[in-house]
């Protein structure tokens, strides 16, 4: 065949495929969630979520301890078997778990960057990311109790808030109580789009915080809408977010893709609970490469335009890339 080019010469040798690798995909760009219960030496397993547990402080500082030397870039941390009561009082005690574990793992490891979740729907006994009244899952009312929430890990020492709530206005009235209380230098990982999936199904089992009744759609965005999420991140943007998330990210990459093009910020992605749970099954029943999977997973999320990923591979993720690739920074 008469042929000026042939692509296959940039994939006839690993060393030649490196060289023209496009994306990269790196522990320090991956962030994981963590769920934090009270007691002592527990690792409790998760069953909705195989290879997952919910961790007591000093296990889970411990685990910290092995991700900050795997290099992986942080921890988002949730609680679990948390006092609950209509006004999600709990969510902003000083001495909540949350709080105690904020704590812990910065005395243990004050270079891992350690971000808390911050919605009320683990704290309140009907289950919705905001309060209750008449019936009406209300905003403004929502908002102040989310103020005091992100405060009371700022105070204990958080590097970022992650608002997941999807109320209106919730990350300029952060933004302004964290700086009037002397925390300018504390981050908002805003979860700007934020769409009502059905893939947080293992996640809300971990957790235990599906509604009571209802559900999450006057809050969180309709699956089939894109322009809205550039609106959604446009907003936050102007009320002070540093980072914005798409969540979920696989069934979502066309819109990472178009925040990428449209924002010039830092993006973050959730590979949530029911596409880790996927995996793993299909894993599981032996019809495919777990390892793979998983890398391929991530790496498609990274093309797309997320510069950090939260994800339940963390951890595997991260060994694999030092047991394949050697050593990074």
């Amino acid at each position: 065949m008469d042929l000026v080019y042939r692509p296959r010469r940039l994939r006839r040798s690993a060393p030649i495929r490196g060289l023209v690798r496009e994306t990269e995909l790196s522990p320090r760009q991956l962030i994981y969630p963590m769920f934090v219960t009270e007691g002592k030496s527990v690792r409790e397993h998760i069953d909705t979520m195989p290879g997952q547990f919910r961790f007591s402080t000093d296990e889970l500082v411990r685990e910290c301890e092995e991700l900050y030397a795997l290099g992986i870039g942080g921890v988002n941390l949730f609680g679990y078997s948390i006092e609950k009561d209509e006004l999600a009082s709990k969510s902003y005690d000083p001495n909540g778990l949350v709080q105690r574990a904020v704590r812990a793992i910065k005395e243990a490891v004050p270079e891992l960057c350690v971000q808390t979740d911050v919605a009320l729907d683990p704290y309140t006994t009907h289950g919705h990311d905001g309060l209750v009244i008449n019936g009406e899952i209300v905003n403004d009312e929502s908002v102040e109790v989310l103020c005091k929430m992100a405060l009371s890990h700022a105070e204990a020492g958080a590097d970022w808030v992650a608002p997941s709530d999807m109320m209106d206005g919730r990350i300029g009235a952060i933004r302004n109580a964290l700086d009037v209380q002397g925390f300018s230098h504390v981050g908002i990982l805003a979860y700007s789009a934020k769409y009502a999936s059905c893939f947080y199904g293992p996640f809300r089992g971990a957790l235990l915080s599906a509604p009571k009744s209802g559900d999450k759609k006057t809050y969180q965005m309709d699956p089939a809408n894109t322009r809205e999420a550039l609106r959604e991140i446009s907003l936050d943007l102007e009320e002070g977010a540093d980072v914005v998330m798409i969540k979920p990210a696989l069934t979502y990459l066309d819109v990472i893709s178009r925040v990428r093009d449209t924002f010039d910020v830092p993006i973050a992605a959730y590979n949530v609970s029911g596409e880790y749970a996927m995996v793993v099954a299909a894993a599981e029943k032996g019809w495919i490469d777990r390892d793979r999977a998983m890398m391929e997973m991530l790496l498609s999320i990274r093309r797309a335009g997320a510069d950090m990923i939260l994800t339940y591979f963390a951890k595997d993720a991260a060994a694999f890339l030092r047991a394949n690739y050697g050593s990074y920074t």
